[in-house]
């Protein structure tokens, strides 16, 4: 059936009792299958699977991808097929939503995983027990959902404001069942051809998975004196320079630096096609433009005058120069600048959230009515008068126990992180924008202040308070399309809680696995969690502020000094002209400085998704909605996107798990 929502002018005038008794009476389904066995099993399932698909995106790019899309169209097709098979009755759609909600929140369980927590390993060299992160996580996310539940019945139930990720999802559910179906098995369909073609390419390049087909499988070590397993190279220009070597051809240099030293190399890496695809063309040309600009201009430049050169390491061997040396020794330092100062900006550029939150403190509360007809169905506030506080000490003193803060920083981070939830839930509620990356470094440069000496005590609670404000953010954004569609929202609160382990069970274990594999004594090394092909852009940018709060200035050359002036004030000029043109200024200061982390092959391969989905979809925009060009590239972008993601991190996931077992 078609969406029911109150006009604008009942919105404005009718007092929550009314709005409430209209919801109950009009929208809620409350004989329809919602929280069951199938739905809980489905959603735990696809959280975990898509969260480690999004924690693997995240290590790649530090861009976090929504799940809850993808989520809803799986769903629908896995159980749409099993219906017209006789095998399983009809999946409702709010089984479906019920599932998408438990999906969607285990993908944010990844948030510290790519940022806070390895940057406080890299820095500390320190590696905390698995367990120890996983409590963490869960402890902090189950704070962020129990500070969210007073503010649902205020911003979905009275004011009724858009959510519009939430909103996005709800209407997607409602075209699927209503009617629609067509569309949503195509964009299943899609994902799914898209996924296998992409695993397979990746399977292709793959020495474990290769190594498992010909040695353990087909035997070709036997057989063939196999001695090595054949793979195809992920860096096409590999083939290249062996040639280059055996028939003596130039070899790219810039100022004399070979284009391998400054990290200019060509991947074929299809998950990063469709990242590309996702962030579209404006953000993927200014990551470009930024890794062009460092790395094929600025560095060149720096090396020759001497300001990056190979240095004696700790064990006393000579570290020759590469990408990470360039971004270590001088880079990193303007293009972090350049991200925090724009992120803190394009925050505070948004008066209407803080309006809002302003009117949030003096607003007066309606009296509670004598009878509540959603007393049954909504989480009793009790729940968190009474959690907030268990958890928030319970936060606090795992923080401590586990990272060392001090305990009095960590009791005075609670005040920012509630300040900074509210502010994120006012953001999503407003924008689907959640900005916790800015926010994140108020935290860290106010908690810093007040210990330089210890990077910890910035680090872990700048990441509890934006995993706390994500997960209390999410939330909400996930209510917003059940009450849309008449959830429970009891429901929906339990399913996002089992989304919360569902996430951190499957992320913290591949974690491990990907990033800090033991060597062969059984040792995992902090040094092994950056590499080529995990830049952690994120991660790199927290440890890079955090070690600007522990020595300020003091350590870096003039020439840093002046690029990170400069990148300031083209920060703001860039993000002042962003809010001038209404967000037609064609470049992003925050993706400029993204470009830097990232390895330049990288921005390469995002570059060429953004314009190659770009161009289709300029190209059959103009044509009819019911043909399949409109289909495929204008409505099915992100199903394709999709399967370009979770094909390819599947199959490099499951080649990490047998280089570690074989």
């Amino acid at each position: 059936m078609a969406i029911q929502q109150l006009t604008d002018e009942q919105v404005k005038t009718w007092t929550r009792q009314q709005k409430d008794q209209w919801w109950h009476d009009h929208v809620y389904r409350k004989d329809m299958a919602q929280l069951t066995l199938r739905s809980a099993v489905t959603g735990f399932l696809l959280g975990g699977i898509l969260s480690s698909t999004a924690m693997y995106i995240g290590a790649k790019t530090g861009i976090s991808i929504g799940v809850n899309l993808i989520s809803v169209i799986l769903a629908f097709a896995l159980f749409k097929s099993l219906e017209n098979a006789g095998i399983c009755k009809h999946f409702t759609i709010l089984e479906n939503n019920c599932s998408q909600s438990i999906a969607t929140s285990a993908g944010y369980m990844t948030m510290p995983l790519v940022a806070a927590l390895p940057a406080y390993m890299m820095i500390a060299d320190t590696i905390p027990a698995w367990w120890q992160m996983l409590i963490w996580i869960q402890i902090i996310a189950i704070l962020g959902v129990l500070l969210a539940f007073p503010f649902k019945r205020r911003f979905i139930n009275e004011e009724q404001l858009p959510f519009p990720e939430g909103n996005a999802c709800g209407v997607v559910l409602d075209s699927l069942y209503s009617g629609n179906a067509a569309s949503g098995m195509l964009k299943a369909k899609l994902l799914i051809k898209v996924a296998a073609a992409s695993a397979f390419l990746q399977l292709l390049m793959s020495d474990g998975w290769m190594k498992l087909i010909q040695f353990k499988i087909l035997m070709m070590d036997k057989w063939a004196d196999l001695a090595e397993p054949w793979y195809l190279k992920e860096r096409l220009d590999t083939y290249y320079y062996l040639a280059a070597v055996k028939y003596e051809l130039w070899i790219p240099k810039i100022l004399g630096i070979d284009f391998r030293t400054l990290g200019l190399r060509l991947t074929l890496d299809l998950a990063l096609t469709g990242v590309g695809a996702m962030m579209g063309i404006r953000i993927a040309t200014s990551c470009l433009i930024g890794a062009l600009f460092n790395f094929a201009v600025l560095g060149p430049l720096m090396i020759q005058a001497g300001e990056i050169a190979p240095r004696v390491g700790l064990d006393g061997k000579l570290i020759p120069l590469s990408r990470i040396e360039i971004l270590n020794q001088w880079s990193l330092w303007w293009c972090i600048v350049m991200m925090v100062v724009a992120s803190i900006i394009s925050v505070f550029a948004k008066p209407e959230i803080f309006r809002r939150l302003l009117n949030f403190f003096k607003a007066k509360q309606e009296p509670v009515a004598k009878h509540d007809v959603l007393k049954d169905i909504e989480v009793p506030l009790w729940i968190s008068y009474i959690g907030v506080p268990i958890f928030s000490l319970l936060g606090v003193w795992t923080t401590h126990a586990f990272f060392g803060v001090p305990l009095l920083l960590a009791f005075l981070s609670l005040g920012l992180v509630y300040l900074l939830t509210m502010i994120c839930i006012n953001s999503i509620a407003l924008t689907s924008w959640i900005p916790t990356s800015g926010l994140a470094k108020i935290t860290q440069f106010s908690i810093g202040s007040l210990d330089r000496s210890n990077p910890a005590s910035n680090l872990i609670p700048a990441g509890m308070s934006a995993e706390v404000a994500s997960s209390a953010a999410v939330l909400l954004s996930d209510i917003k399309p059940g009450y849309m569609l008449g959830a429970r929202p009891r429901h929906q609160a339990i399913g996002h809680m089992i989304g919360i382990f569902s996430g951190t069970l499957a992320c913290v274990p591949v974690f491990f696995l990907l990033f800090l594999p033991a060597d062969s004594n059984g040792v995992r090394h902090t040094a092994n969690i950056v590499s080529d092909q995990f830049a952690f852009p994120a991660a790199m940018q927290w440890k890079g502020v955090a070690e600007l709060i522990a020595h300020g200035f003091n350590n870096l050359s003039h020439s840093a000094i002046i690029s990170i002036v400069v990148a300031a004030i083209v920060a703001i000029v860039f993000e002042v002209a962003t809010i001038v043109s209404k967000g037609k200024f064609p470049l992003s200061a925050i993706s400029i400085g993204l470009g830097v982390v990232l390895p330049p092959e990288s921005v390469l391969a995002m570059w060429i998704g953004a314009f190659f989905f770009w161009t289709m979809e300029s190209k059959h925009r103009n044509k009819p909605k019911e043909s399949p060009e409109y289909q495929t590239w204008v409505e099915g972008t992100q199903s394709i996107a999709a399967g370009l993601l979770a094909g390819s991190a599947l199959i490099g996931i499951g080649n990490a798990f047998i280089n570690v077992l074989m």
